[in-house]
């Protein structure tokens, strides 16, 4: 094709990436691979015969890609090294949460949200423990001048935050607590209604293996990038710098804490 050709491992790799594809579709999803090749390389040709490749932006996009695909091996690199879950590890884990298995529940809530003043939280309390409903409680924060926003939600207990759904299973329908008060942001739930669901051994043993061996990859890449921040000399311009002058920082001070995200959500992708 114009002197360019598309080799059979172009396809090949394309169709690994790319799931679920029976045998019986594999000749043309590779057709239709081929085509969008094909496509891509004349769309190539032709930005470069129109000089794009020399636009700043192009130059820019290129760097990073090219920066993203070995980022993502370096990744690929510390998975390949890391060993899977054990049998053990995942029974462990299964035991040490019954909260989301086997005793697992879904529940029907209400949400109410809102900033205040700390010096409000004993008020708020008090309030909590004589409401019959959301709506009472909706009511003071009218009478008080709070603006808040209310929410209807069902939500399964991997889908509430590890330190509210304790909380949350204690909680008897009808039930109102304040569950989250942290510098003035104030989180109140009712149950409306539970029901439970559970999960057994045997159906969450996979998700849970892949959770924990993407726990074990994120901690492992945090690791190694700590270890490269602190052998690297990392020096901050402009509105970045320290008192507005260029500042080099140690690897401590680089930026928030790596840390671990989507706990069991993961687990039930």
């Amino acid at each position: 094709m114009n002197s360019k050709e598309i080799t059979v491992h172009q396809i090949n790799y394309l169709l690994s990436r790319m799931p679920n594809v029976t045998p019986e579709r594999a000749t043309q999803v590779k057709r239709e691979i081929l085509n969008r090749l094909i496509d891509d390389e004349l769309a190539r040709q032709q930005a470069i015969k129109n000089k794009l490749d020399r636009s700043p932006d192009v130059l820019q996009a290129m760097e990073f890609a090219k920066t993203e695909v070995l980022a993502r091996s370096y990744v690929r690199q510390i998975t390949a090294a890391l060993p899977r879950p054990t049998d053990d590890e995942v029974k462990r884990y299964y035991a040490a949460h019954p909260d989301l298995f086997a005793q697992r529940r879904v529940f029907s809530v209400e949400e109410i949200l809102f900033t205040a003043a700390n010096s409000l939280a004993g008020a708020l309390r008090d309030e909590v423990a004589k409401a019959r409903s959301m709506q009472d409680i909706a009511s003071w924060l009218k009478v008080q001048q709070i603006k808040f926003s209310d929410n209807r939600a069902v939500l399964a207990a991997e889908q509430v935050p590890l330190q509210v759904l304790p909380r949350l299973q204690a909680m008897k329908d009808g039930q109102i607590e304040v569950v989250g008060a942290d510098n003035g942001r104030f989180h109140l739930v009712q149950v409306i209604a539970s029901k439970r669901a559970s999960v057994d051994e045997t159906t969450a043993a996979p998700r849970i293996r892949q959770y924990l061996f993407n726990r074990r990859v994120s901690e492992a890449v945090a690791a190694d990038m700590e270890r490269i921040r602190k052998q690297s000399k990392i020096q901050y311009m402009g509105e970045f710098a320290a008192d507005g002058d260029a500042a080099t920082r140690p690897a401590e001070e680089e930026g928030p804490d790596s840390k671990l995200d989507g706990w069991a959500k993961e687990l039930f992708r």
